[in-house]
């Protein structure tokens, strides 16, 4: 994947999650409200995550650790089934971070030999992604928190949107005509 590729596909995405608020602002607020305790998607992104990681490892070629590859498979995709079965609560939120910390490695990939200085934009959201895995990681109950407190106010959450489509913007802007 190209770095064009990556910043519109990202910025596309956001768009659409944006413009879907933006357009049903009731409809979004409820599915935003279920989203830490929806096990639908604690489930999905709890797998995509543990698949992914999996992946990664398995692709791995750092022989300090080869000879333990695949007990260390097996020891994570256990984790990752076992997570889904005995650690339920906020499930979605914890798959989340999961995913967010290994987009965030993706996109660092990616950015990394990059040209443009404009690729700082996505070596920005990677880092913010970071920092938000680790903090969902350490508490996801306040995901629910930031949550309610964005959608607790119909103003504060048109203009969290508006910034947000005005990145999304940038990002394919940036795919489009720089990267």
């Amino acid at each position: 994947m190209t770095l064009s590729q990556l910043s519109i596909t990202f910025g596309a995405a956001m768009a659409l999650k944006t413009i879907y608020a933006l357009v049903k602002p009731d409809a979004f607020v409820q599915a935003m409200r279920k989203f830490p305790r929806n096990e639908k998607a604690g489930y999905f992104l709890m797998t995509l995550g543990t698949v992914w990681f999996l992946y990664n490892l398995n692709a791995e070629t750092i022989s300090d650790f080869a000879s333990y590859k695949k007990v260390m498979l097996v020891g994570f995709g256990a984790l990752g089934l076992l997570t889904c079965i005995f650690v339920r609560d906020f499930l979605a939120v914890r798959g989340l971070a999961i995913v967010l910390l290994l987009l965030a490695w993706f996109t660092l990939n990616h950015t990394r030999w990059a040209d443009s200085p404009w690729r700082l934009v996505l070596v920005c959201m990677a880092y913010l992604w970071v920092i938000a895995g680790i903090w969902l990681t350490i508490s996801p109950w306040r995901a629910r928190d930031a949550i309610n407190w964005f959608t607790d106010s119909p103003k504060r959450l048109k203009v969290a949107n508006l910034i947000r489509l005005v990145l999304s913007g940038l990002l394919i802007y940036l795919g489009i005509a720089v990267f």
